[in-house]
């Protein structure tokens, strides 16, 4: 086997694997159902990943390198104030995590309390590409703050930080009241944490 057909291979299995994490966890989850959904042989599984735990460490590293290749495109089109940026990239939060169908929810968001007790990799893998999120935030802010579109009383790496953490917790409270009410509220302080137009 080349090595492009090993990397096409594992890039179907991320592919499956996302979508079912993204619905049942990473615990609930068998190698064998990612596996079948992926079309790969069940035997070949160590092939390519060392163990269950290697598997989901690198799933979160590829799943996070599509995040960021999606909020460079938002934050650095030119056409666009940092300020409509940042709310777009909000506003398309809300509709990947409120949406009925397959359409690659956060793993960030579905398996941050799940796997970062039980796996120190994963949970590392987490901590890494959160921080580069809101790395990304900080430089959207920090841009708006010199175009004059964003006007704030924190520095840019702690509103970063802040909303960040209020989007995630927006998030959880929507999966347990299942009503859009916490992204509302989370969308009302955003706007007012970054100077309303």
């Amino acid at each position: 086997m080349t090595t492009t057909d090993s990397n096409q291979t594992r890039q179907r299995i991320f592919g499956a694997a996302q979508s079912i994490i993204a619905r049942k966890g990473f615990s609930a989850v068998g190698l064998n159902e990612v596996l079948n959904a992926a079309g790969v042989p069940k035997g070949s599984f160590y092939h390519y990943f060392a163990s269950k735990d290697a598997f989901g460490t690198a799933l979160l590293e590829h799943y996070f390198e599509t995040y960021f290749a999606d909020m460079d495109r938002i934050f650095q089109d030119p056409a666009t104030s940092a300020h409509d940026a940042l709310m777009r990239y909000w506003q398309l939060w809300i509709s990947n995590q409120t949406c009925q169908v397959e359409c690659g929810k956060c793993l960030a968001v579905k398996l941050g309390a799940e796997v970062a007790d039980l796996s120190e990799p994963m949970r590392l893998a987490l901590r890494r590409g959160t921080a580069q999120i809101v790395e990304r935030l900080e430089a959207a802010i920090s841009r708006g703050v010199e175009e004059g579109t964003v006007t704030i009383v924190a520095t840019p790496a702690q509103l970063a930080l802040r909303l960040y953490a209020l989007w995630l917790g927006a998030s959880v409270m929507t999966k347990i009241t299942r009503t859009p009410d916490s992204f509302e509220e989370a969308l009302q302080q955003t706007q007012h944490l970054l100077g309303n137009q």
